[in-house]
């Protein structure tokens, strides 16, 4: 008997090996350690087969070296998702499932490291060492520190133990491992009581349970504005679902989320909650993975990547702030979390809920088409009312300037009225979030005398400048596409002008310019605080809690924040939500981006009055007559969005069509046109596709490389699947795509 193994190798094929007459047959869904040409991998049995079956002669036929696993760590349910997700995506079975594993299972690790715990023996003392074994003896106190109970093997890895002594000293028998293994966890009880429900929140919650009674699959949008509490209906569902003894898992677009998130589930239910991303160690997500695997965790909140996590007994999937495009991943396996998910669902048979104040157009079309129940929270729970939206037009008042301390005026990008309004809200004992989707100082650097612009070497894309009046030392130019820093010239490098200026706005630029208004005490009779949210203040570990508990404090203060503040955050003491320029993503080339703009636009004006005041939004624009704009902030995202769909079956654009998108990235651009080119001349006679390419990309030089694509567009999900099937192979083994890098995206969000 033969056994086929799933390698992590760039090949659409599985591999067959022998086993040695001394190892006995592995198991589907266990590692092995096999040889492949000069390396050796760990890969995964996916099957057991005849040696008559075999396409590889006897006399060619390796053995595999070892079997890692004594029964699997990949079940029939974890292999069915790994088939589906390579038919789906068109992607290597081994890649496929090299990517929904942890990297210390990848690795071929032993799954017991982080139940393996070391103790020393009661016997033993100090003086049980020679006097030459001083490595030894650092070691025997590194893990004396640890007390008679020891410590768990990677904990003592962690700390700088090697493994080699751990294996000297239990020799010695002056140590000696145990194994603790996890108790099971206690059923789930609630710590707090539920809150009261009005009749379109019971709905939904009783929509969610019937089917998980039912044990059936049903694909739910909760399609609820900011505010109306679609988290209580998560609650409630949940929890039924874990009274019942299954697990939930709950999915949330970006790191920040998970802890608010964990906070508000834990102060609900008394259970073990495991949280995942990639913000944790690797010892941390196997210990997750294994948690998840074997029923420990009851409660799991992740971002995209827990969708693909093994399940003991999953009875619900929330996938939270369902529109959001981090939900996509965009590279390696270039898979969509919410797709997924809906897949589980129907995989499990168990409800999945897609949250969201504002649907994406595809699942407004799964809605339309009878795929996806739609319950709708029209309203906010208390006296609590949706904010108001009014448009500032910046055409009829000039921008306010400002008077440096060097008394050179400057331009702060707010109107007058904007800035009375934050005056108010401040002076009435609330807090102002502004909304500003760039970070850093400003977008471009410019000499004023020739023109000149401070350029990406690497990419086609402008430096950003990151500068600060307070730390002019940490000043730099940086590329937020491929990294690439530099220093702030002092003369333009092309006409030796010192006449250099920065264009522009971005987060730190707004936080000084409301710094010099707001927390003077030459502007202002109250120093009101600045308090930045973006990428570059939230790095560090724990700065993003840090922030937050400065929120929730509810004193009066000032918010600059990027789209990280737009997903699910709730800042009661908010009133006053203010949009600059959020609307200039109407003027994009990408069809997409109305759909995306408005989402973030709706997003963010949702952060306001979510308290007992009400709120409200104002957007200062350039353009306050434009069609979609107006219809926006008039009739609402729901209005807004069903005439978007309208003008995208009238083009034959998605939802009304499937789509993959092609790239090809190399040395040259004329390389990767050229391979897109014949990849077209290889498309079966009579396709019926819409063929877009092959073109530029959107950034045609990035990091060095230049890209090309092609888009292709099929009226039906299956023909589109059909021809890919049939053509995406031979591409790849094109002589014109060696050395060039092809990737396949189905379903992109954006082109």
């Amino acid at each position: 008997m033969l056994v086929q193994v799933a390698l992590p190798v760039p090949l659409y094929r599985v591999f067959d090996y022998g086993v040695p007459a001394d190892l006995s047959l592995p198991e589907i869904g266990s590692r092995v350690e096999v040889s492949f040409g000069r390396q050796t991998l760990i890969g995964i049995v996916i099957a057991h087969i005849a040696q008559a079956d075999s396409d590889v002669p006897v006399s060619k036929l390796k053995t595999i070296n070892q079997c890692l696993d004594d029964e699997p760590i990949v079940d029939s349910a974890m292999l069915r998702l790994a088939y589906w997700l390579a038919r789906y995506y068109h992607y290597p079975l081994g890649d496929v499932l090299a990517v929904m594993l942890p990297s210390l299972v990848r690795q071929g690790k032993p799954l017991d490291l982080l139940i393996t715990h070391w103790r020393i023996l009661p016997h033993v003392t100090d003086a049980d060492f020679h006097a030459n074994a001083v490595k030894q003896k650092q070691q025997f106190d590194m893990l004396k520190l640890h007390g008679e109970r020891g410590a768990s093997e990677d904990v003592l890895l962690l700390e700088g133990m090697q493994r080699s002594f751990l294996k000297t000293l239990e020799d010695k028998g002056l140590i000696e491992r145990y194994i603790e293994h996890k108790s099971a966890p206690k059923p789930v009880s609630l710590a707090k009581m539920p809150l009261d429900l009005n009749d379109e929140q019971q709905q939904a919650v009783a929509t969610i349970t019937a089917a998980h009674s039912a044990e059936q699959y049903k694909g739910v949008l909760l399609n609820g504005i900011t505010g109306s509490g679609k988290t209580e209906v998560y609650l409630q569902a949940m929890q039924a679902v874990l009274e019942a003894g299954k697990q939930v898992l709950i999915l949330v677009p970006e790191i920040g989320l998970t802890p608010q998130t964990r906070a508000r589930f834990a102060s609900r239910f008394a259970a073990q909650i495991v949280l995942l991303h990639s913000g944790m160690t690797n010892t941390y997500r196997l210990q997750g993975w294994q948690d998840c695997r074997t029923g420990h965790a009851q409660i799991i909140i992740g971002t995209r990547s827990a969708v693909l996590y093994p399940f003991a007994n999953l009875g619900l999937i929330i996938v939270d702030e369902a529109h959001d495009s981090s939900y996509k991943q965009q590279d390696t396996l270039r898979y969509h979390a919410s797709d997924v998910a809906l897949y589980r669902g129907l995989q499990y048979k168990i409800p999945v809920v897609l949250g969201t104040a504002t649907p994406t157009l595809e699942h407004l079309k799964l809605v339309a088409d009878g795929k996806l129940i739609e319950c709708q929270l029209t309203t906010r729970p208390g006296s609590a009312k949706p904010a108001t939206m009014q448009l500032i037009d910046a055409r009829l008042q000039t921008t306010h300037q400002q008077t440096a301390d060097d008394g050179a005026n400057y331009d702060t990008g707010l109107t007058d009225d904007l800035i009375k309004a934050i005056r108010q809200t401040l002076e009435a004992g609330e807090q102002v979030l502004i909304f500003l989707n760039r970070r850093g100082y400003a977008p471009v650097l410019l000499c004023e005398a020739c023109g000149w612009q401070a350029d990406c070497p690497r990419c086609d894309a402008h430096l950003t400048v990151h500068y600060s009046r307070q730390n002019q030392s940490s000043s730099y130019l940086k590329c937020h596409h491929c990294d690439w820093q530099a220093y702030i010239p002092s003369s333009c490098p092309d006409c030796a002008s010192q006449n250099l200026d920065t264009k522009g706005m971005g987060t730190t630029r707004l936080s000084e310019n409301l710094h010099a208004l707001f927390a003077n005490p030459q502007t202002s009779k109250i120093q009101y605080p600045i308090i930045q949210i973006d990428r570059d203040t939230t790095r560090r570990k724990d700065s993003w809690e840090n922030i937050y508990q400065r929120i929730n404090e509810g004193k009066p203060a000032i918010l600059v924040g990027t789209q990280m503040v737009a997903k699910g955050h709730h800042f009661p003491n908010v009133t006053l939500v203010c949009l600059p320029n959020a609307d200039r993503g109407f003027l994009s080339a990408d069809f997409r981006s109305p759909e995306h703009t408005a989402q973030l636009m709706i997003q963010v004006a949702g952060r306001a009055g979510r308290g007992d005041k009400a709120g409200r939004v104002l957007i200062q624009t350039l353009q306050p007559d434009n069609p979609l704009l107006l219809k926006l902030v008039k009739d609402g995202y729901h209005s807004f969005a069903q005439s978007l769909l309208q003008e995208r079956k009238m083009m034959g654009l998605p939802p009304y069509s499937y789509a993959a998108l092609i790239r090809c990235e190399g040395k040259t651009l004329a390389a990767t046109t050229q391979a897109l080119k014949d990849a077209v001349a290889h498309l079966p006679t009579g396709h019926k596709l819409a063929v877009l390419g092959p073109i530029d990309a959107p950034m045609s030089k990035k990091n060095s490389r230049y890209h090309s694509q092609l888009l292709l567009l099929a009226k039906e999900r299956a023909q589109l699947h059909h021809i890919l099937k049939l053509w995406w192979q031979p591409v790849l083994a094109l002589p014109s795509a060696k050395y060039l890098k092809l990737t396949l995206d189905i379903d992109p969000v954006g082109w």
